[in-house]
């Protein structure tokens, strides 16, 4: 599966908001949106105005950016929705807020994707007991992760932990920090996810 490698500030600037890519960093004022809030590019100051395709393709881009997948898994993630009973983009949210990787970073255990992917791809995360690999591995309701490596790796987690105290933790999840292990007390809902997303124009756009 491919991923997206270039400078992650030029995707916040892009959507003109922050979406916590590169962790602390974003919440600090080196933050690179703090000091070029415009858009990146030779005419990144131009103000154009959007149509209804351009805004609904825009909250697609911002979402998949924020979650840190490329269109052909998001739209594995749309397809899937799409088919289950219930409102198609609640459920879309629902599975990208439960991939593995996301989970780690709600936790803290991890202050980025890239970081949190490196803990699931080196064996670090165990779900229920069992080493997952799978960053795209979607937990469920009465799961239990937890941290188990070797003591050089879990003092980087710790320190994760520490940089983010005092980020508010999702109450979907109960997090143990001391244990480095949190348990999914039920789905996510919208409002768990910290940036603003409006994905009826995501369902709108792939109805067309």
């Amino acid at each position: 599966m491919g991923r997206y490698i270039g400078p992650s500030c030029r995707l916040c600037r892009r959507e003109g908001m922050k979406l916590f890519l590169k962790g602390v960093k974003c919440h600090s004022e080196k933050c690179t949106l703090v000091k070029r809030a415009y858009g990146p590019g030779d005419h990144g100051k131009m103000r154009t105005k959007l149509s209804n395709y351009g805004l609904q393709l825009r909250e697609k881009q911002k979402v998949k950016t924020l979650y840190g997948v490329l269109e052909r898994q998001f739209r594995k993630y749309f397809a899937i929705a799409a088919k289950t009973k219930g409102v198609t983009g609640k459920i879309l949210l629902q599975l990208l807020e439960r991939r593995l990787d996301n989970v780690i970073i709600r936790t803290g255990f991890a202050t980025s994707h890239a970081q949190a992917r490196q803990a699931v791809r080196h064996g670090a995360v165990y779900v229920n007991d069992r080493r997952v690999t799978t960053p795209s591995f979607l937990v469920k309701s009465g799961n239990v992760i937890q941290l188990k490596a070797k003591e050089a790796v879990l003092n980087k987690v710790r320190e994760s932990v520490e940089a983010t105290k005092d980020w508010t933790r999702p109450g979907w999840l109960e997090v143990d920090s001391k244990g480095l292990s949190a348990k999914v007390i039920r789905l996510p809902e919208k409002d768990d996810i910290a940036v603003p997303v409006q994905e009826q124009m995501i369902v709108e756009l792939y109805s067309k």
